[in-house]
């Protein structure tokens, strides 16, 4: 027998001894090992760190099986998170051929392992997320709700100098002589009188009184036409009994004085919504080309260089379809299971790099309730979402503040998916006329000038509170970006940027139906540190 053949059968003999201790080891630890597990040992490892490591990254007390499959990932990821009852239950069916599930299981652990390099320092701040639990809601919330909405828009208008003299309503009525006075109340009631004045009829803790906007007045009464019922406004005029004859129409408004903030460095922030994976009408190959370019994989070299300084990407709800929003929707599906919808964003999600901060919030479509504010997106449904640690998932609405640092106070951003869009494109005389469903950009400016997301009670089902409201706008944004009514939008209001988020998906029957046209694949990419907003085109004939 030659040296060389007396090795190999001493090393194969010290290998099998080996295996066997590993074998033993591992029982003794509550661990069966697989044979694939077995065949990949090569005699080196140190048998009790591997144990170590299992024990550290797989919590189970039950027997355990390690095949190859686990092994391949145990050094490179946190796979805590697994259900691991449920993932040995999966992989016995799946070699009985009857179920695909263990294989979700393989391509959860798999985006662990390329979430776990990826960068966990992003410059996102999260100034609002609304996370209160539902409880039971009686009239008393309501009162309260409406009354601490009257005091922070009272809060805003007092501050304004135009009106003085500023007096309850109860006080005015009880005034012998005309006199200048100055009101704030909210809109019960707005009519037009025989002659063609407008009476509005505005009320607050103390009482309710009747404002006449003459029709000699054009341009207050166009504003005045606007008004929609359970608005705060602030009124100056001239008090005649029961009545005031109004000078002024006042809002909360933003600010003159406004600052224009911009970034120090040239950094990119892009700005999606409305993505809609699951239906049958999601364009997944416009937005892989998006993925694709923000990965700076294409373009112009300018272009691939204006790709790696993004460094924000915030999405704007709407990122399923959703399962069940309206009657026969199962129909325009191609992903009918709402896990399997979540499943397939988080997947586009992982093609993007990690050094680019995903901010997401939830619109109608996705799963959870319709009333605003949503809460952040459910941790069941979207386990594969919450597993990319460069996304942050936030409620709606929210307020996000980006790119802070210790010499710049960041740029707060205000999302806000959009559901109250409906109701003011259509009841809003001005918007409605001017393009309506198509001018997102006047619908934005009519909520930051109320300072109110649904200021009409009609506007969007709501949660009342007892302390606040939440849909009041308390903080004035640098940004304000919405969708919901999938056609984009970019411009500015007293230096605040309105950005409404195009959508990913075709033209669909229903909004074929009501004549809606939906300017899909476009990418509002603003430059923090110019301001400046350029839209990009990733549909097929653009």
């Amino acid at each position: 027998m030659s040296e060389q053949k007396a090795n190999a059968i001493m090393q194969d003999t010290e290998l099998r001894q080996y295996k066997k201790k590993v074998v033993r080891f591992f029982l003794d630890n509550n661990m069966l090992v697989s044979p694939d597990f077995i065949d990949q040992l090569n005699g080196t490892d140190n048998v009790e760190q591997v144990n170590d490591l299992v024990k550290e990254k797989i919590h189970s007390e039950d027997f355990f099986m390690m095949n190859s499959d686990v092994s391949t990932f145990i050094e490179k990821g946190n796979l805590s998170n697994i259900n691991w009852k449920e993932f040995e239950k999966s992989k016995a069916l799946h070699d009985r051929n009857q179920t695909k599930a263990y294989g979700k299981f393989l391509d959860l652990m798999q985006l662990e392992e390329q979430v776990s390099s990826a960068p966990t320092e992003h410059l996102i701040n999260i100034t609002y997320c609304y996370n209160r639990p539902q409880d039971k809601k009686g009239v008393e919330h309501f009162v309260h709700h409406f009354n601490e909405r009257y005091k922070a828009m009272e809060r805003m208008l007092s501050s304004r100098p135009e009106l003085t003299n500023l007096l309850p309503i109860s006080r005015v009525l009880q005034k012998k002589d005309r006199d200048t006075v100055s009101i704030i109340g909210m809109v019960s009631e707005k009519r037009v009188t025989k002659n063609g004045h407008l009476i509005i009829e505005l009320e607050d803790a103390s009482g309710s009184i009747s404002v006449l906007v003459s029709k000699n007045k054009e341009d207050m009464l166009k504003e005045a036409n606007d008004i929609v019922f359970d608005e705060v406004i602030g009124i100056q005029g001239t008090n005649n009994g029961n009545i005031i004859f109004a000078n002024t129409l006042l809002w909360p408004d933003v600010p003159n004085n406004k600052e224009l903030k911009k970034s120090p460095d040239e950094v990119y922030a892009v700005f999606l919504s409305d993505v809609h994976v699951g239906s049958k009408d999601f364009l997944e190959e416009e937005f892989l080309k998006f993925i694709k370019w923000v990965s700076g994989k294409t373009g112009s070299s300018e272009q691939q260089e204006t790709a790696k300084k993004v460094k924000y990407l915030f999405i704007s709800g709407d990122v399923v379809d959703g399962v069940g929003i309206y009657p026969g929707q199962e129909a325009d599906l191609s992903i009918p299971d709402i896990y399997d919808q979540y499943k397939e964003f988080a997947r586009l999600l992982d093609m993007i790099p990690k050094h680019i901060a995903i901010v997401v919030c939830p619109g109608n479509h996705d799963a959870l309730r319709i009333a605003e504010p949503q809460p952040v997106l459910s941790h069941d449904y979207c386990a594969p979402i919450y597993a990319l640690e460069n996304v942050y998932i936030v409620s709606n609405p929210a307020i996000v503040t980006m790119h802070r640092t210790e010499t710049f106070s960041g740029f707060d951003v205000l999302m806000y998916h959009g559901y109250s869009f409906d109701y003011y494109a259509s009841e809003v005389h001005s918007i409605r006329s001017q393009g309506g469903y198509e001018r997102a950009d006047l619908i934005m400016k009519f909520l930051l000038k109320r300072r109110h997301l649904a200021p009409a009670h009609k506007s969007t089902q709501y949660i009342p509170h007892l302390d606040h409201d939440p849909l009041v706008i308390s903080t004035v944004p640098d940004f304000f970006i919405s969708g919901h009514i999938h056609y984009s939008s970019v411009s500015n209001y007293r230096n605040v940027t309105l950005i409404c988020g195009s959508c990913w998906q075709r033209k669909t029957a229903f909004q074929e139906k009501v004549g809606h046209h939906p300017q899909p694949c476009r990418v509002p990419l603003v430059n923090l540190k110019t301001r400046e907003v350029k839209v990009l085109r990733f549909g097929e004939d653009e």
